[in-house]
């Protein structure tokens, strides 16, 4: 029975993200046109967040080890368990922010108008791509557009969740823009939807998000970008619920 309703509050869910999005969708059309829209285009994202979280059902407490500054460019490094944690992630960023994923999300029907605009999708198999991909995003960088990023570069296939091996790449970008990584452990998110549900279904509750201190770059250099890494990753499986 827990089973059944699992995956009805699961098709309910898609429902609602999918209604919502093509409400949205001329809002979004409009603010992604052009560049300096991308803030309005980031509040149309935080309000759908907000509206299509709260008609699941689904809750956040954000658990703050120091408070973020409003007009600070960050990079935001967060473990990736649930389809949920792109809403999470448009909820907790402040001002102007942009996503980089996976190449593939250029045909998701949600998402693509994202990854056409103002987010930055990348081929990790082609050294090129990720190439152009990086050199996109420190350019947005250094026009003050914070960077949203998962690290482990997909959701692992692994259940329960269990945090895996970081890339590279967004810890040499750091060094390299002097920006500073605020961490970020999704706790529990996987346990109200885990990837996208259709395995497990998924159920209504509250998800707690602990995002810890922003970690400065300043003082690094390239050489200690695997450093850098391996910190990160310490911090942000410190604070996971693995069952």
């Amino acid at each position: 029975m827990i089973t059944l309703l699992r995956h009805i509050h699961r098709s309910y869910s898609v429902l609602i993200i999918l209604v919502f999005s093509i409400l949205f969708y001329p809002l979004y059309y409009y603010a992604s046109r052009k560049p300096e829209r991308y803030l309005l285009l980031n509040r149309f994202r935080k309000l759908n967040s907000h509206i299509c979280s709260f008609l699941i059902g689904v809750y956040y407490r954000f658990d703050f080890e120091v408070a973020l500054e409003k007009n600070k460019t960050y990079i935001y490094c967060a473990n990736h368990t649930s389809n949920l944690d792109i809403m999470i992630l448009c909820i907790l960023a402040k001002g102007r922010f942009h996503f980089m994923g996976k190449q593939e999300l250029l045909e998701n029907p949600v998402l693509k108008i994202f990854f056409k605009t103002i987010d930055v999708p990348v081929n990790r198999d082609s050294k090129i791509s990720a190439f152009r991909a990086f050199k996109k995003v420190g350019e947005n960088l250094e026009q003050g557009m914070s960077l949203i990023i998962f690290p482990e570069g997909k959701i692992d296939d692994h259940y329960p969740p269990k945090l895996v091996h970081f890339k590279n790449g967004p810890f040499r970008l750091a060094i390299e823009k002097n920006i500073a990584i605020v961490p970020v452990s999704m706790t529990d998110v996987w346990k109200k939807m885990w990837d996208d549900g259709a395995k497990y279904g998924t159920r209504p509750g509250l998800c707690h998000i602990y995002v810890h201190k922003p970690i400065s770059t300043k003082e690094l250099n390239i050489d200690d970008s695997d450093l850098l890494k391996d910190r990160i990753f310490e911090l942000i499986n410190s604070k996971l619920v693995h069952r």
